[in-house]
């Protein structure tokens, strides 16, 4: 797991907000696996949210994933096991996903986010720890129901 690294995946409704992140976050050091999709040409958000899933969950870095909403590409990576998609609209619900759910991929809405308030999101999720305790448990009923 390299910390600096962000695996980072949209369909065409985050296109825009995608490329706009990923250059910010570059700019503060970090190194970004672009999964696509590369154009605002119509693709499917399940294609992407799968492909975001398996790269965090083959070395454990964290994801960001962005649709129209972050609603249909975070339930298409949460399909799968060890998988803790947050859709975020505020850095206070990014600290908590983090703090409470261990959640690994951020999932925003590009239609509904501008490029600062993303940014602002994502530096929170990506710098906060996870509390463990009392949700540590709830985690591993989340994991045993799969």
């Amino acid at each position: 797991m390299n910390s600096k690294l962000i695996h980072i995946a949209s369909d065409h409704g985050g296109y825009a907000l995608k490329s706009e992140l990923m250059e910010r976050l570059k700019k503060k050091g970090y190194m970004i696996d672009d999964l696509g999709t590369y154009s605002e040409e119509s693709v499917d958000y399940p294609d992407l949210g799968k492909k975001a899933a398996e790269a965090v969950l083959a070395d454990g870095n964290f994801g960001i994933i962005i649709c129209g909403t972050g609603i249909g590409i975070s339930i298409a990576a949460n399909r799968f096991k060890g998988i803790r998609a947050a859709l975020c609209h505020c850095p206070e619900y990014a600290e908590l996903a983090r703090k409470h759910n261990n959640a690994n991929i951020l999932a925003l809405g590009g239609r509904f986010l501008d490029a600062d308030t993303a940014e602002k999101i994502a530096e929170v999720f990506l710098n906060t720890g996870f509390e463990g305790g009392r949700h540590q448990r709830r985690i591993d009923l989340i994991d045993k129901s799969k």
